[in-house]
């Protein structure tokens, strides 16, 4: 069984670095994206955020005219992406990355992050659990502990 990661032992500003953790994301059962090559950012009382290389995202997506700001990464960009078992389906704005990223995370440039959830997301063969709320995109493991913002009362930490 893996340690665990207390949430309020990660930094601020938020840790960038690669993980050879195995991320697998399906949709209707069909997987969708496969890496054993991503990054992960920690960041105080946030589970990780995973970023995955457009290499291994199996579906195409569509950049969106949606964009938000963080104060660490910079602005970032949104998607859609059409779901493999009907193509009426589409998902828009749960997928993001960072084209511009700021300096100190430049290695994510083309890197893209994924809510954990309409689909399946896992990792080492774990399901996630999404952050609490709607905002925050992290993965909630079984090796995470502690308390986690994203949902009521937390937005002031």
């Amino acid at each position: 069984m893996p340690p665990k990661l207390n949430v309020h032992n990660f930094p601020r500003p938020p840790l960038l670095e690669k993980t050879a953790r195995h991320l697998q994301i399906k949709w209707h059962n069909q997987l969708i994206a496969d890496t054993k090559d991503a990054y992960w950012v920690l960041e105080t009382t946030h589970p990780p955020t995973y970023y995955l290389p457009s290499s291994s995202i199996l579906l195409p997506l569509t950049r969106t005219p949606k964009t938000s700001f963080c104060e660490w990464k910079g602005a970032a960009t949104y998607w859609n992406i059409t779901s493999p078992a009907n193509a009426s389906e589409v998902v828009k704005g749960r997928i993001w990355s960072y084209e511009q990223p700021t300096k100190d995370f430049e290695s994510i440039r083309g890197y893209l992050s994924f809510y954990a959830g309409p689909w399946d997301c896992y990792v080492d063969g774990e399901r996630v659990e999404p952050q609490p709320g709607d905002f925050y995109g992290g993965w909630v493991t079984s090796d995470i502990e502690g308390p986690i913002k994203g949902g009521p009362g937390t937005w002031g930490w």
